[in-house]
């Protein structure tokens, strides 16, 4: 059986290899497609499945799907939204990522502000020197705290100076729901829920998350996840069949920021059966 892993990021974001070394990592972990889902941004596409090609002209096909994980406000909270199977070269698309981008370079200036109250020495510009052109977030401050000794792990970072109750951390400005699917389709591609139980809400403010969600035009949940225990995946197959919701899996895979999960297989356990990804094409196709 093929096995698949539509949740990657590289470090065009915030994972820590690149988008073609990401494709290596799949092939030698024998997995048939990948989604890479980097945050606010589909700059590592094109270097993505020019690897994908390379590999598969060696005999070890492996199929890149494009995509971007958009962060939503839902609720006064951070929710993300991924972008599947989208258009990389649709302009509408490309430009209200660029805008995100730039608003979240100017909170990061703010925070790096922060940051040097506390007597951190940090800079956007020291950031950008280790992390290159990558797209900033917290996990980067965490990274360069750890590196530089003013924490222990970037749990730590987290937990003292990173949370959203720290006063340091400046909130970001977000896209609405509605605006993010809207572009996603605009760009040919379909919106899935991200990890629905990451957000710390019960099950029965996930379903609500997910009706509201269903209403603006929502393609499918992401059912089948690293961090699903118990009857987890089982609670978001039931919405998908009720809400009437593609299912779409993923390790969300970030290199050493995510130490414990592997690509393809997560935690260990971790398996996306290519049938998933046939199921989101057929979907596709209904809405062309």
């Amino acid at each position: 059986m093929k096995y698949i892993d539509l949740h990657v990021h590289s470090n065009v974001s915030d994972g820590t290899l690149t988008p073609s070394e990401i494709v290596g990592l799949a092939v030698k972990n024998h997995i048939a497609a990948i989604a890479l889902t980097d945050h606010d941004t589909l700059a590592g596409i094109p270097i993505a499945q020019a690897a994908a090609q390379s590999e598969t002209q060696m005999g070890h096909p492996v199929l890149v799907i494009p995509g971007t994980e958009i962060s939503v406000s839902y609720r006064n909270k951070d929710i993300h939204i991924l972008g599947l199977f989208v258009n990389p070269d649709n302009t509408v698309l490309y430009r209200a990522l660029n805008n995100a981008r730039i608003k979240r370079e100017e909170r990061n200036e703010k925070m790096t502000a922060n940051l040097r109250s506390a007597g951190i020495d940090i800079t956007v510009d020291k950031l950008k020197e280790e992390e290159g052109e990558a797209v900033l977030t917290r996990a980067h401050f965490a990274k360069f705290m750890v590196k530089h000794g003013y924490c222990k792990t970037i749990p730590d970072a987290f937990t003292r100076y990173l949370n959203n109750d720290s006063p340091y951390y400046v909130p970001r400005e977000y896209l609405s729901p509605e605006e993010a699917i809207h572009l996603i389709h605009t760009a040919g591609g379909l919106s899935v829920l991200a990890h629905p139980l990451l957000y710390h809400y019960t099950l029965k403010e996930v379903e609500q998350m997910v009706a509201f969600l269903t209403e603006l035009g929502m393609d499918g949940i992401e059912a089948i996840y690293s961090s699903n225990t118990g009857f987890d995946e089982g609670h978001m197959r039931h919405l998908a069949n009720k809400y009437n919701l593609a299912v779409s899996g993923g390790s969300d895979f970030h290199g050493a920021n995510k130490p414990d999960l592997n690509l393809g297989t997560g935690r260990g356990n971790l398996k996306i059966p290519y049938s998933v990804l046939e199921n989101l094409e057929e979907r596709l196709k209904s809405l062309s």
